[in-house]
């Protein structure tokens, strides 16, 4: 099957084959969308903590986080597709396009309509919250669709990693605890690093599982780049990066924003994992990734909160 031209294989077809809505479900990876929610749910505890929490503008600053992460996604499935990264040898979950669940054009119309509403909610999050806002956004829909799109495409070229920790962990929890309370206290800072370090972690092991099939395809992420070892000490630094980010907090908060680290013994459990796992096994890793991100992200705004208050 050459690039470009969708059709059957595999596991989409016969019985195996969902419905439309289901397809659609698929096609947004819900398992990764923890990564959206996850910096807004702390970006909010920070806005808290400052005294400065809204419902309005932290609900469009999730539409706002879930529409980019959605198009990106879903702009992701048609372009890998295209190049030739997503095959019948794709030993992660199956993509829409590739296998010929939804059409190119679908997938598109899809991913239009979520930086659609992206947009929409940053056009309310800049009424509220200054112009600012509207810059941040547009570079992000821009990164999120160059992820895969253009000459030089992030994720092809190593620098996947470096959009995902600005984007999903600066960008997300700053602007989060920006558009609620219009200030930037250094613990948002702190948290956004912690955040951000644990989403480069569930892209590190999607591209652990995919090295081979990204390698044949010119996708050179760092792994490609430079090995599965070094794909295994970046996971692993990530994730001690994610908890050491904590203890500046100390100072400001108290001791509370430490009950990020009862997510710990999770975040062991799931090194080893992804340690020992290769090929198709690295899905439960990556799925394992996302959760400890939830975790990690509940625990951290609970002690924020608490933090704030005594």
């Amino acid at each position: 099957m050459s690039p470009g031209v969708p059709g059957p294989a595999g596991p989409a077809a016969g019985d195996d084959r969902p419905g439309k809505l289901a397809a659609w479900f698929e096609a947004v990876r819900p398992k990764t969308l923890w990564a959206g929610v996850t910096p807004v749910l702390v970006g909010t505890a920070c806005a808290v903590s400052v005294g400065g929490s809204r419902p309005g503008p932290a609900l469009a600053a999730l539409g706002t986080a879930l529409g980019l992460q959605i198009g990106t996604n879903l702009s992701n499935d048609v372009l890998d597709f295209d190049r030739g990264a997503d095959t019948e040898k794709r030993v992660g979950p199956r993509r829409a396009v590739q296998s010929g669940l939804l059409s190119r054009g679908e997938v598109w119309v899809g991913a239009w309509c979520a930086f659609g509403a992206a947009v929409l909610c940053g056009l309310y999050l800049a009424s509220v919250a200054g112009w600012p806002v509207l810059a941040v956004g547009a570079v992000a829909i821009a990164s999120g669709l160059l992820y895969t799109a253009g000459p030089w495409p992030l994720a092809y070229v190593g620098l996947g990693d470096v959009f995902v920790l600005l984007f999903f962990g600066f960008a997300a929890v700053v602007g989060t605890t920006w558009v609620q309370s219009l200030s930037a206290p250094p613990s948002a800072w702190w948290a956004g690093l912690a955040v951000g370090s644990l989403s480069v972690a569930i892209l590190v092991t999607n591209n652990l599982r995919d090295e081979e099939t990204d390698a044949a395809a010119g996708k050179r992420t760092l792994i490609v780049r430079f090995g599965r070892r070094f794909g295994l000490i970046e996971y692993a630094a990530f994730l001690s990066v994610a908890f050491l980010a904590i203890l500046p907090t100390v100072a400001i908060l108290g001791p509370w924003p430490m009950l990020s680290w009862l997510a710990l013994p999770f975040a062991v459990a799931v090194l080893r994992s992804v340690w020992r796992g290769e090929g198709a096994a690295l899905n439960l890793a990556l799925a394992a990734t996302a959760r400890l991100l939830l975790l990690f992200g509940v625990l951290l705004s609970i002690g924020i909160v608490l933090g704030a208050r005594h």
